[in-house]
């Protein structure tokens, strides 16, 4: 029941909530990113969806504008606002609409599609989610290989409410420790490419 009907309807119940009650802070961020980056306030950009359909994700602008390095346009300000999850909060209109889950793989641009493997691939089966397994496990700290076996294992197994409650958990905790809001060596995350597939002999 909870995988075929009770997950979506779970999703669309909070995710009404959720946005009434955050209204304020919606509002304060928004007012903040104004202030801060100027305009635009929101960050949008095509996403891939379930099964790899394209929707239009938004989130708040954490960068400056311009075509230099992340590291040079992500600023203190950024990096907190990055660092609390708050830039996503927008995403909750995309699991009212249908297009994500509170639970599930993030969702990544559509350029990636053409490099994943089988398997890797497999985790396009699901919504995508604010949060989830890769974020769970230390959001950018994870490498793309692991990132993207966790996605298609979540994926492959048929939803339970326990494990999304689980997940949820997990994920809050990181976004509460500020953890993962880059890679090692990087200001935010690299993009995925081929050359992040494992090759054979490797252990991730």
């Amino acid at each position: 029941m909870y995988d075929r009907f009770g997950k979506r309807l779970l999703d669309a119940v909070l995710a009404a909530l959720l946005l009434g009650m955050l209204a304020p802070v919606f509002a304060a961020v928004a007012l903040a990113v104004w202030w801060r980056l100027g305009r635009p306030i929101l960050f949008v950009q095509p996403r891939a969806g379930r099964h790899g359909r394209p929707f239009t994700l938004i989130k708040f602008r954490s960068m400056a504008e311009g075509r230099a390095p992340d590291a040079e346009r992500l600023s203190g300000f950024g990096r907190a606002l990055r660092a609390s999850g708050l830039d996503e909060l927008p995403q909750l209109v995309h699991v009212l609409r249908g297009e994500m889950s509170l639970v599930g793989p993030r969702p990544l641009p559509l350029s990636y599609l053409a490099h994943y493997s089988a398997r890797q691939a497999q985790g396009l089966r699901v919504r995508p989610g604010l949060l989830g397994p890769g974020v769970a496990a230390g959001r950018n700290e994870v490498a793309w290989p692991q990132r993207l076996e966790l996605s298609a294992d979540y994926a492959s197994r048929p939803a339970r409410l326990g494990r999304d409650l689980a997940l949820a958990f997990r994920s809050l905790l990181v976004l509460l420790r500020g953890q993962g809001v880059s890679a090692p060596g990087h200001a935010t995350m690299p993009a995925f490419a081929p050359s992040d597939h494992p090759r054979r002999g490797d252990k991730g």
